[in-house]
């Protein structure tokens, strides 16, 4: 499928050199997208015109009860999202994350409309008297920014990474733009289009670009929101361009984490603390294929404690199942494309220079209803650092 951009009002075909999407567990292109030859400055102006006018008119309440109404329409359609949520290597489990987890943002900040007054702006605290008879006083009001929130997106949540930001600034009468994953892209578009077709929102308040969006951030300016979610190395670089600088624009960035789970000296083997440990370990690595921004990526224990870690997390870990997660029984599925899965084998190997293997293989695991060749399979792998404080790699 040639992926679209809804831009400036209507749906339109990219230009340039297309960007490919494939099916993670096949193999196969999917979808094909470009961001080249778009106008940004067209559709910046477009939004904070055509947009912001008409969520700015409407009070807290209506915007709260719009983002019911989108919820609940999207949660009638939300079984498709699953379908095609396979190809980005995702179980059903994982898809749960994604898509109910989004819709489920849409009705938490829909909630939120209770707690502000009915009107388009909010009333902060008590009127301030500054002079004795009254005749001079203050008060504090927020209003909705006059500019555009632009939200940057990662590949691993491509529904609930966009209806997490978007409930947040239609709910404060931003327009928004959203630029997804060029990994994913193709599972947004498909949501973003029945948003459209629903008529729920206002004219200009959503738009959508598929790509790399290169010069996204060219034309900001000091009413504009910027949210990056994805690599730390990227979203310095965003963060730091002279326009941003310049303008003072916000800028919110969701990077790389490095999360830890430290087990408790006073835990035992028989323990339920023990048992709950290795329980939430397999499952950080296991869902979403280890690609959750928030997974556990080190694993803390006493040094009395490492074989018998050891020896659970291998037990527990050899109840999974990869392959193609429509497949009875799978587990886990893949990675999300062949290059990200060239790049975790990278990292791997400057961990092993550091690190030995202690539970799984690069090479030797079965995949279950799919070709192992084909797909971004990659086996959940444990590796033991026995001297962490003068051995440490950096990738």
């Amino acid at each position: 499928m040639k992926l679209e951009h809804y831009i400036l009002g209507k749906w339109t075909p990219y230009e340039g050199k297309e960007l490919l999407q494939y099916n993670a567990i096949t193999g196969e292109v999917v979808a094909t997208c470009s961001s080249e030859g778009v106008d940004f400055e067209k559709v910046m102006k477009y939004g904070r015109q055509i947009g912001g006018p008409a969520l700015r008119k409407m009070t807290f309440p209506e915007r709260g009860r719009m983002l019911k109404a989108l919820a609940l329409y999207l949660t009638e359609l939300k079984d498709k999202y699953y379908q095609l949520s396979y190809w980005t290597g995702a179980t059903k489990a994982d898809n749960w994350i994604d898509i109910d987890g989004g819709i489920g943002t849409l009705f938490a900040y829909a909630s939120l409309r209770r707690k502000f007054q009915d009107s388009p702006f909010y009333v902060d605290g008590e009127t301030a008297k500054l002079s004795k008879e009254g005749t001079f006083i203050g008060q504090h009001i927020m209003v909705p920014k006059q500019g555009i929130a632009i939200h940057i997106n990662a590949f691993n949540f491509p529904i609930w990474g966009m209806l997490e930001k978007i409930s947040v600034n239609l709910l404060a009468g931003v327009p928004t733009v959203v630029k997804p994953s060029e990994l994913t892209s193709f599972l947004t578009e498909a949501m973003v289009r029945d948003i459209i077709t629903s008529g729920i929102l206002p004219e200009g308040a959503l738009q959508l670009v598929n790509g790399r969006g290169e010069g996204i951030l060219e034309f900001v300016t000091s009413q504009d929101i910027v949210t990056f979610t994805g690599s730390a190395e990227t979203g310095k670089k965003l963060k730091s361009l002279p326009q941003i600088i310049n303008n003072a624009v916000p800028f919110n960035m969701e990077a790389d984490s490095l999360n830890a789970a430290v087990l408790g000296e006073d835990v035992t083997p028989d323990s339920p603390e023990f048992d709950l440990f290795i329980k939430e370990i397999r499952r950080e690595m296991t869902a979403k294929t280890g690609q959750k921004c928030t997974a556990i990526r080190r694993i803390i224990v006493p040094e009395k404690l490492v074989e018998d870690i050891q020896i659970a997390l291998g037990k527990s870990m050899m109840q999974t199942v990869i392959g193609d997660p429509q497949a009875e029984g799978v587990r886990m599925g893949a990675l999300v494309s062949k290059p990200q899965q060239q790049k975790v084998r990278q990292q791997i190997e400057k961990l092993m220079e550091s690190s030995r293997i202690v539970y799984g293989d690069l090479e030797n695991f079965e995949v279950i209803g799919a070709d192992k060749n084909k797909g971004a399979f990659f086996a959940p792998l444990v590796l033991l650092n026995e001297n962490p404080l003068s051995s440490m790699a950096h990738i």
